[in-house]
């Protein structure tokens, strides 16, 4: 029989007597588990391991997270990262860290509310299947009781009342001597201690290969596709379509060669006959703490004899590899079925021969922590993670073109969305000169502010209107020579573009009217000019009303306060929400010309571009050419109340304003 002594943690055992009643678990259980313990007893603890353990105790619910099995193979897992640090608050189905298990790197949820208490397995460190790896509690001030309580780990004390001493039973029929695999009821989530079988996909004698779905699953999450690990041949089906066994149980045999399938279906029916008692076994078993501790060494001597002393089980290609490498089999520890001794078995002791070596004498250490075999893929299979055979499947895309960057050179799911360019390879590092400072450049998803989702809407919201558009070279020669006049006295170009606009709108009103959606023109009497203003995080557009009516000197002190609020944050509704017209200026930043967006609500924008030197004729010139100040407008407009005769003519009135009548701007 196979013991199994269970380090009790008082602290997340349930209960709510003055006792801490001991439960067992197995090599793939990874419930989460609270406490309301009062008492607890210690065996072989310090004082202040024991005051460690009981400031654990006081923490209301902890709920320990331990090390999922990820796979039906899986024996340990390292930790890829941490996505929360401790003390950070998590909710249930949120992901909490990435598991790298023997098949590919996976997100591991949490299933209860609450907050990171203590992190027990470092990024990077690897813990057994079942090990500790942190632990939840569901007030935030219970986590710094959780981590005063320091070495979580060794301050738990061994229980009082009871413990497990064995958790299933090996079959007394020695397994068949031929390569088979064992498949055994997967963990598919963290709180899976069961799986029903919906249906098996492939029959027994079907022929099977790695990668390939075989059965469905129910578990408590929800029905899943289990794939096989091996290529070979179903060669029984322990548990039928409709049964439920508990996770690491035996569902189903595989063996390497058709030949073998009468002999491990004979096999098959002693793994079955003995799953009743595998189950009932951690409820019924009790035993006082010197028997459990009996149980270890007992274990060790008995798994070790096993193969120390009479026939030894190995497959046909661990004795053909055993002897081809030299290699004493009495000294192997197998890894497979029942001890089992396997091919990578054989593997990882000739490259481990100070091992091998130590014989039978250091066997039963072994048994307790075998040595990870090496992963070495069937000739003609591409080492590959289920997940990245189906998106190559889905993709077309050959595995074998695929270079695997996962454990042992398996090929990834990361590699298949690389090779299909859905996701980003990893960039190198950027290669710049002696003493030049790397510039880092962000790459990631920045959630839009406010005002940037209602520039946005409003950008979207134009899409349907009908626009057309018109450009016109101004010369700006008259135009600059007032704005130096005028400067001193507080006046800017955007308030001199303002008065202009304002009086060509004056003599051409449908540009400053807009569609009204009754079907119909919208006539407005107040000719209000917003002018776009770029700010940190934005655009918003503050308006100068009346700008046909109001003095030069006073358009520019309302500018400048406009502004100062815009920069502030401080603008009303009324002082942005109001305009009739645009304008959007990007000469100032060298823009020679553009064509702006139309806003919701206006039939009219503006967008001015930059003043640059032109060589134009002039017959009164000494060579007949002269240099000429020239900008180029560009009018938007909607073309449901406004047609291009009008742009035109509201052009041709706003360049005889800004190159002619100059004065007209400082009424």
């Amino acid at each position: 029989m196979r013991f199994s002594t269970v380090a009790l943690l008082a602290a997340v055992a349930q209960t709510t007597t003055t006792q801490v009643h001991a439960f067992g678990t197995t090599s793939t259980s990874t419930a989460f588990t609270t406490t309301t313990t009062t008492n607890v007893a210690y065996y072989g603890v310090s004082d202040n391991k024991k005051k460690q353990a009981t400031q654990l105790c006081m923490a209301a619910d902890p709920i320990k997270i331990t090390m999922p099995a990820l796979s039906s193979t899986m024996k340990e897992g390292r930790i890829v990262s941490w996505l929360k640090a401790e003390g950070e608050e998590i909710t249930a189905g949120e992901a909490i860290m990435v598991v790298e298990s023997d098949k590919a790197d996976m997100d591991v949820e949490a299933f209860e509310d609450g907050y990171i208490a203590k992190i027990v397995t470092e990024e990077g460190a690897a813990a057994d299947v079942g090990a500790l790896v942190a632990i939840i509690v569901e007030n935030e001030a219970d986590v710094a009781v959780v981590q005063a309580a320091g070495d979580v780990a060794s301050a738990v004390p061994a229980a009082a009342s009871s413990t497990v001493e064995a958790t299933g039973t090996v079959s007394a029929v020695t397994a068949p001597d031929c390569e088979f695999s064992q498949i055994d009821m997967p963990a598919l989530s963290s709180t899976m201690k069961e799986g029903k079988i919906v249906s098996w996909l492939k029959a027994e004698g079907d022929a099977v290969s790695s990668g390939e779905a075989i059965m469905v699953v129910e578990s408590d999450k929800a029905d899943m596709d289990v794939e096989a690990f091996e290529d070979g041949y179903l060669a029984a089906i322990v548990t039928a379509e409709g049964e439920v066994a508990n996770v690491g149980s035996p569902v189903a045999i595989i063996a390497a060669e058709e030949g073998d399938i009468p002999v491990l279906q004979a096999y098959a029916a002693t793994l079955a006959g003995g799953a009743g008692a595998a189950v009932a076994m951690p409820a019924a078993a009790a035993a006082s703490p010197k028997a459990a501790a009996a149980a270890a060494p007992k274990t060790a001597s008995s798994n070790a004899n096993a193969n120390a002393g009479g026939r030894i089980v190995a497959s046909p290609l661990a004795k053909k590899k055993a002897e081809e490498l030299g290699v004493d089999l009495s000294t192997v520890v197998g890894t497979g079925p029942n001890g089992r001794i396997t091919g990578g078995d054989v593997m990882s002791a000739s490259k481990n021969p100070a091992a091998s070596a130590a014989g039978s004498s250091t066997k039963a250490a072994a048994v307790s922590a075998p040595v990870k075999p090496a992963h070495i893929p069937a000739a003609g299979v591409i080492a590959a993670t289920p997940t990245a055979r189906a998106l190559a499947k889905k993709a077309k895309i050959d595995l074998a073109s695929i270079v695997g960057t996962g454990e042992f050179g398996r090929v990834t799911a990361d590699d298949v969305m690389i090779a299909t360019g859905e996701k980003k390879a990893p960039k190198p590092a950027r290669k710049v000169a002696p003493g030049v400072e790397a510039v880092e450049l962000r790459d990631d998803m920045e959630p839009f502010t406010g005002m940037q989702r209602g520039v946005s809407k409003n950008m979207e919201a134009t899409l349907s209107v009908p626009i057309f558009r018109v450009s016109r070279a101004i010369v700006m020669n008259k135009f600059e020579a007032l704005y130096q006049n005028v400067k001193p006295k507080g006046v800017s170009v955007s308030a001199l573009l303002a008065k202009a606009v304002g009086l060509a709108a004056e003599k051409y009103p449908i540009m400053n009217s807009n569609y009204d959606a009754s079907g119909g023109i919208k006539w407005n009497a107040d000719i209000n000019v917003a002018m776009a203003v770029a700010i940190n995080g934005g655009l918003i557009t503050p308006t100068i009303k009346n700008a046909n009516e109001k003095n030069i000197l006073d358009i520019g002190g309302e500018w400048r306060e406009l502004v100062d609020k815009a920069k502030a944050g401080t603008l009303a509704p009324d002082e942005y929400q109001s305009g009739t017209f645009t304008i959007s200026n990007l000469g100032m930043f060298g823009v020679s010309q553009f064509d702006a967006i139309l806003p919701p609500g206006q039939g009219s924008i503006l967008a001015i571009g930059g003043t640059s030197d032109v060589v134009v004729p002039d017959k009164e010139a000494v060579l007949g050419l002269k240099t000429q100040r020239q900008m180029t407008v560009t009018l938007t407009c909607d073309h449901r109340n406004i047609y291009g005769a009008d742009a035109a003519l509201f052009l041709k009135e706003l360049a005889d304003i800004m190159e002619n009548k100059v004065e007209t701007l400082l009424l």
